[in-house]
């Protein structure tokens, strides 16, 4: 699975230092202390949000895991409210291991769903985060098909010859890669040729007003011809109207997901009882 190659030498993120010795605002300090704190006390959760068939928007192609940190009175913490002040520290691919641990724990209880979760590129030089890695895959032998790993635009920039590895090794396993925020950075379009991202997921910024602004119908058309013309599956996300949903089937995009279908939630669909469910 994992396959043995001499890779460069590179300093990863982590620690807890801020970047050129400047000082962590207040507000920076008490977010970080508040992820800490839930993370000891494994106050971590995914929101589940699903990813429609753009052919058939009422049938799920997969879902989305998105991490949830919850305060000392059980308050849901999005990920917007944090990541930005985790990312580059410790704390940032301690966060990553929380979600792919929930995310296999998912695939391993519910052997009909396949589902995303996100990381960052720094993750991969991660021990603790590729021994998760490794542990949930050789759980069952269908787990890395059912597996999505989401690296955004920016994230795939960092470290490039080292993403192109990791993925070459994991595809070996079923696992698909999906290139999350594309628009939103400054990735080569010559990079391409060198990854092999299965996915492609639309920048929101091109989603939304899709069906009143001709110039993000004219992005957004660019976008979608790039990811097919690399047989990715293209999936618009934030969708919010069903306006912007008809413009997008109509330009051919594979999938819809956003709160038009559904919020992100700690109680999805597939964890419901048939009692649960709404008649």
């Amino acid at each position: 699975m994992f396959m043995d190659r001499k890779k460069p030498r590179i300093a990863y993120g982590g620690g807890n230092h801020s970047p050129l010795g400047v000082a962590i605002s207040v507000g920076d300090r008490e977010t970080l202390s508040m992820v800490q704190e839930a993370i000891s006390a494994k106050r971590l959760r995914l929101a589940y949000q699903p990813v429609m068939l753009a052919t058939d928007p009422s049938r799920v192609a997969f879902y989305e895991g998105l991490i949830r940190v919850l305060d000392q009175t059980g308050r849901v913490i999005p990920a917007k409210d944090f990541m930005a002040t985790v990312e580059t520290r410790d704390l940032g691919r301690q966060i990553d291991c929380a979600a792919l641990e929930l995310a296999l724990a998912t695939l391993a209880r519910r052997p009909e769903l396949r589902l995303s979760v996100n990381m960052s590129a720094r993750s991969i030089g991660y021990a603790p985060w590729v021994q998760i890695l490794r542990r949930g895959l050789s759980v069952a032998p269908n787990i890395g098909a059912r597996l999505i790993l989401e690296i955004s635009e920016s994230s795939a920039t960092l470290l490039p010859e080292i993403v192109g590895q990791f993925m070459d090794q994991l595809q070996g396993a079923g696992v698909a890669f999906a290139l999350d925020d594309f628009g939103s950075g400054h990735l080569a379009i010559r990079y391409f040729r060198d990854y092999a991202f299965d996915i492609l997921k639309m920048d929101a910024q091109f989603v939304r007003g899709v069906d009143k602004d001709r110039h993000s119908y004219a992005l957004a058309r660019a976008l979608l011809s790039i990811g097919k013309s690399f047989d990715m599956v293209t999936v618009a996300n934030a969708v919010e109207t069903q306006a912007e949903a008809q413009i997008l089937q109509a330009l051919g995009v594979d999938c819809l997901q956003g709160y038009l279908f559904g919020a992100p939630s700690l109680q999805p669909a597939f964890e419901l009882t048939s009692a649960q469910k709404p008649a």
